[in-house]
């Protein structure tokens, strides 16, 4: 009876220092850098109903006319570059800053600022251990996976990413922009890749959430459409 009490003990230590291993200094921080990562991307998204825009203003200061016209492109790109400086720094720090460090959903913070980001190649095989180690969620591997591919003009394995070009509407002899789901390598299987990787929708869900009709396209017809051939 004296072992097992003694052993339950030392689980129990064991289980509290485990929990504190989370630097909640580094957690702050974090939690700070994802607001500033999405709060303008939440404001330009079409969803965001006018009184949550106006929270948003409220809270970063800013004005309607500051964020119009394309303006609050350049205030997110700003962001995104100072955002890359720190994460970087804590990245050289601590490695990737995952589940055990910072907890969840805290986790996902600097793989935002990356997935933001032109670095997205330098920093996958980290993201690709993140991932195996159970530090962040496979379905963000798999987002970034994508990314990098499509940013590196290949075709992308799970459906996850959506890009836009101006196209000439040959009805209308006018130009607009057009959103199309980035060409997947195999949409004969991609759903079941999908579920495997942990997604809880389809290619066809997804694109429907983003606001695009999901259609596969060649890398080859994509150049056409835009005129890149």
């Amino acid at each position: 009876m004296k072992k097992y009490a003694f052993f339950l003990l030392l689980f129990v230590f064991g289980f509290s220092q485990a929990q504190e291993t989370i630097d909640e200094t580094l957690k702050k921080e974090l939690d700070g850098i994802y607001k500033s990562d999405q709060i303008l991307r939440e404001y330009i998204d079409s969803e965001t109903t006018d009184s949550r825009k106006l929270q948003i203003l409220n809270e970063t200061g800013y004005s309607n006319d500051d964020l119009a016209n394309g303006k609050v492109y350049k205030i997110m790109n700003k962001r995104d570059s100072i955002n890359l400086i720190r994460i970087e720094e804590i990245i050289a720090k601590y490695g990737y800053p995952g589940k055990t460090l910072v907890g969840e959903p805290t986790n996902e913070a600097a793989w935002y600022v990356i997935q933001h980001s032109k670095k997205i190649a330098d920093y996958f095989p980290m993201i690709q251990e993140a991932g195996a180690s159970n530090e962040i969620p496979f379905t963000k591997v798999a987002m970034m996976h994508d990314r990098m591919l499509m940013q590196e003009g290949k075709e992308q394995l799970y459906g996850t990413q959506v890009s836009g070009e101006n196209v000439l509407n040959v009805t209308t002899g006018q130009k607009e922009f057009w959103y199309y789901v980035w060409p997947v390598q195999h949409p004969e299987s991609v759903n079941e890749l999908r579920k495997e990787a942990g997604f809880t929708t389809t290619v066809e869900e997804n694109a429907k959430r983003l606001g695009v009709e999901y259609k596969h396209y060649t890398l080859a017809e994509i150049k056409k459409i835009t005129g890149k051939e």
